[in-house]
């Protein structure tokens, strides 16, 4: 198969080649479509195929060659090690200025080491790499310590950073890591430290980045992050009611927030309310009704924008629905999505909600609120 696509290398845009278990001769194969001067390949994919050293050697003679050209890179769940950053790193900065994105998630045993290598790559004067990916890759607050050094040295291309599920990570990593968020340089725009193992600090940590610098981060995401709790959410509204803050996206999934962190992200949002478009405080069982209380404030607000609102497994009862669909009748005209599956609502209790999509005064598009209900209506 490859044989083919190296002889028509010249109209080859990308190759996804997961789940494949690629010999050898593949490899050489992807070598010389890489090194190929009439090539055009700009995305490939090879997550989910173990690498072997002298199969990893054979794709960096592809990746260093001048007529490599390629803009994304995905390498998940590779068995990737960190003698494996080693190499890819010293292949990149031979020829660093193309690559866009690079994804090694899901490669546990690269860990800090790993990192450093890596940075080498990143700190290099001509790269431009725009996303990074680096979830569950067992690092700790020593690579977040490496990563804010090498961006800062060159921190004004990176907009996406994925460092999920790197639970040694934790608070020290975070405030690692806020040397970079709060650099003149930093444009970052995406970051997600879900399951992090982060505690109210890190929202400390990161509310005092973000204000220093705040115009830029467009999504935030820190689910699954259960020591967070409300002193948490009230260090990170010092960042959400700044008036750079340009946020469209929060989530706090699972994070053991209760009805006073709805008090608080609605007295933030209440005052600089224009840019939030999702929320997601989805699987927070002590929010409750009187979370919803709180956070209708917000929606009802006419400065609130939001399009998207996640509140699965809230412990929700009908009153909230009853509270919701006020809010949203005082202004109408932004929400599309409402989730409320796994509150154990009944047709009765989500009656008022549903009535809304019959009118054309409302904008809301779908309404979850049990595994087998859906409510869907046309774009009016």
């Amino acid at each position: 198969m490859l044989d083919e696509e190296n002889n028509m290398s010249a109209l080859l845009f990308f190759l996804r080649l997961r789940y494949c278990e690629l010999s050898k001769r593949s490899f050489e194969a992807l070598s010389e479509i890489l090194s190929s001067p009439s090539n055009h390949l700009r995305e490939l994919d090879l997550s989910t195929n173990e690498l072997q050293d002298s199969e990893l050697d054979l794709l960096c003679v592809g990746l260093k060659s001048p007529d490599c050209k390629l803009e994304t890179l995905r390498l998940m769940d590779c068995v990737l090690l960190k003698i494996s950053c080693y190499y890819l790193a010293a292949a990149l900065k031979s020829n660093p200025s193309h690559l866009r994105e690079l994804d090694l998630s899901y490669n546990y045993n690269l860990k800090d080491p790993g990192v450093k290598h890596l940075c080498g790559f990143l700190e290099s004067p001509g790269c431009k790499l725009e996303t990074l990916g680096l979830g569950d890759c067992g690092l700790s607050k020593r690579s977040c310590d490496y990563l804010a050094a090498a961006l800062k040295s060159n921190p004004s291309h990176l907009r996406h950073l994925e460092l999920w599920e790197n639970n040694k990570l934790q608070d020290p990593g975070v405030k690692h890591l806020c040397g970079f968020l709060e650099s003149p340089g930093c444009k970052l725009e995406t970051l997600r430290l879900w399951s992090c193992g982060l505690s109210e600090i890190s929202c400390d940590y990161l509310a005092a980045a973000l204000k220093s610098n705040p115009s830029h981060l467009r999504e935030l995401d820190l689910s699954s992050n259960n020591k967070l709790q409300d002193p948490g959410v009230k260090h990170l509204c010092g960042f959400l009611e700044s008036p750079g803050c340009k946020l469209e996206t929060l989530r706090l999934v699972s994070c053991g927030l209760s009805e006073i962190s709805c008090d608080y992200l609605a007295a933030a949002l209440k005052s600089n309310p224009s840019y939030l478009r999702e929320l997601d405080l989805s699987y927070n069982y002590k929010l409750q009704d009187p979370g919803v209380k709180h956070l209708c404030g917000f929606l009802e607000s006419p400065g609130c924008k939001l399009e998207t609102l996640r509140l699965e497994d809230c412990g929700l009862s009908k009153i909230s629905c009853d509270y919701l669909a006020a809010a949203l009748k005082s202004n109408p005209s932004h929400l599309r999505l409402l989730d409320l599956w796994g509150n154990n609502l009944k047709d009765p209790d989500v009656k008022q909600l549903s009535d809304l999509q019959q009118s054309p005064d409302y904008r809301l598009e779908t309404l979850r609120w049990s595994g087998l209900s859906v409510l869907q209506s046309e774009l009016l």
